[in-house]
């Protein structure tokens, strides 16, 4: 096992990596921006090193500053998180340059998978059905347009790397082609330092699900079950849970997705975490998305449902041991759900709010677990994606796990910032959330639903902020959660006002 091991990212993949690391007696290593010096990730680690300014292109982007760092400090591997350099194959070949071990699958596989095109190659090779679309990144406009017209409208214009919803832009008709490719190819390349582009058909309504795999350097290839993703904003998850509750109700379904996603990474030779992703139609067909070849955010639901902890996996595989599972050996338990928090107003297009974190409860009690990278009193810098932290509970079944979230969603409180975690509590409120009619254009829908109570949502925030400082003024210690009558007080308070 590693004795020391520098994690390249930050806000709570970073916090959730050092725990794990911290659990197993491995020293950990910070890499901070200008905008991170006070992060919570940087004051958790054994040792920090400052690697540049604010901008990501500038310090977490930088492959040289992070290999500097990590020979500095003598770090023997690297866990790149999700996001930013974790699906690089140029930070995972130059790790393997530097003999640094990337913990995650080899730059070859990344190479293989990290590129969509590339992935349906291999997918289509494996003999699993892929969405409708090109199979390169297209060159320019014109061959962009020749096959927008080919597939017909509508289509979506995708980032041939990375992921999170970046460089995905949908286009009705030929009038919005040309800013369309604009647009997308230019976040592309902000994002993942390469504006290649690429054309899939866009499916109607489709469920999102996902299938998390684990595979070891001695042969070992695994699935830890699926997970329903269907709930996104700007084709970015927002609410996951599992399992899928398609795919629990559907006989089969479960062991014919886990079989396509194994074929896939068998076919590209992968290693560590990854994660299989698929589209599935009206009809319950589904078809391969991508994979995301690292650790994914929503990784929590799977750990509750299964038992297993796949930080400790990835660097246990990682520093050569074997798996140690066989498909056999895992089983399902009751449900979980996780809600992305973020630093957005959801009645304002989800648009960022950062700024000092004035006021902080968190939600305590059975079942309930928080991966967060805030603390009292910390900003929330506009520089990086504006994640905050992951609520995740489980239960024995979904209708108790989407009680116990609510539950959970009325304890956190957030004050000085914008959050999302009252428009979740509407959202697991919504008769179709309940009766798991999920599909990716399901919270476009429901704002168009609930467009007339918008104007209210508004005034719903102010009230709740107005309660939560009050709450604030009583308790004195804001990092806990209040207790007795003043927490009865708020309880009823606070129902009142959404109630209004």
């Amino acid at each position: 096992m590693f004795h020391k091991v520098l994690v390249a990212n930050r806000g709570e993949i970073a916090v959730r990596v050092i725990r794990a690391l911290d659990e197993l007696g491995i020293a950990s290593v910070a890499v901070f921006s200008d905008a991170d010096r006070a992060a919570l990730h940087v004051r958790m680690a054994d040792e920090a090193v400052h690697i540049g300014p604010s901008a990501a292109a500038e310090s977490y982007l930088r492959i040289d500053r992070i290999l500097d760092a990590a020979r500095a400090c003598g770090a023997e591997a690297v866990h790149p998180g999700y996001g930013f350099l974790s699906e690089s194959a140029e930070f995972a070949a130059a790790c393997e340059q530097e003999r640094i071990v990337f913990i995650g699958p080899s730059s070859a596989a990344i190479r293989a998978m990290g590129s969509k095109t590339a992935a349906r190659r291999v997918a289509r090779a494996a003999g699993v059905r892929v969405v409708p679309g090109t199979e390169r990144p297209l060159a320019n406009l014109q061959e962009v347009r020749a096959m927008a017209r080919e597939f017909g409208y509508p289509v979506f214009l995708k980032a041939a790397l990375g992921g999170g919803g970046k460089g995905l832009r949908r286009v009705d008709g030929d009038t919005e082609l040309e800013s369309a490719f604009r647009d997308a190819a230019s976040e592309a390349e902000r994002s993942f330092a390469s504006g290649e582009i690429y054309i899939e058909k866009l499916i109607d309504r489709p469920r999102h699900i996902e299938v998390q795999i684990f595979g070891d350097s001695h042969g070992n290839l695994i699935h830890l079950g699926e997970r329903e993703c269907s709930l996104q904003r700007r084709h970015q998850k927002v609410i996951e849970e599992s399992p899928s509750p398609l795919a629990a109700c559907r006989e089969g379904m479960r062991e014919a997705m886990g079989a396509a996603a194994l074929k896939v990474a068998r076919m590209a030779g992968y290693t560590n975490a990854g994660t299989v992703e698929f589209l599935v139609d009206a009809a319950g067909d589904f078809y391969f998305l991508e994979m995301n070849t690292r650790l994914q955010v929503e990784h929590p639901v799977t750990e509750l449902v299964t038992g297993l902890d796949l930080v400790h996996l990835q660097l246990r595989v990682a520093s050569g041991e074997p798996l140690g599972l066989r498909q056999d050996d895992i089983r399902w338990r009751g449900h979980a759900i996780e809600c992305r928090i973020y630093a957005e107003d959801p009645y304002n297009r989800f648009y960022p709010s950062p700024g000092k974190v004035t006021l902080l409860n968190r939600p305590y009690g059975p079942g309930i677990r928080l991966d967060a990278g805030i603390y009292l009193g910390w900003t929330v810098p506009i520089d990086y994606d504006p994640l905050l932290a992951k609520l995740a509970v489980w239960a024995g079944d979904r209708p108790e796990a989407v009680s116990r979230m609510l539950r959970a969603l009325d304890e956190y409180a957030v004050d000085g910032i914008k959050t999302t975690i009252g428009f979740y509590r509407q959202i697991l409120s919504d008769d179709a959330y309940r009766n798991a009619d999920l599909h990716t254009g399901f919270i476009d829908e429901f704002l168009e639903r609930n467009s007339s109570a918008n104007t209210s949502a508004d005034e719903e925030v102010e009230q709740v902020a107005a309660l939560v400082a009050a709450i604030h003024s009583v308790t004195h210690d804001s990092q806990e959660p209040c207790g007795g009558e003043t927490r009865s007080r708020w309880r009823t308070a606070g129902r009142e006002a959404l109630l209004q």
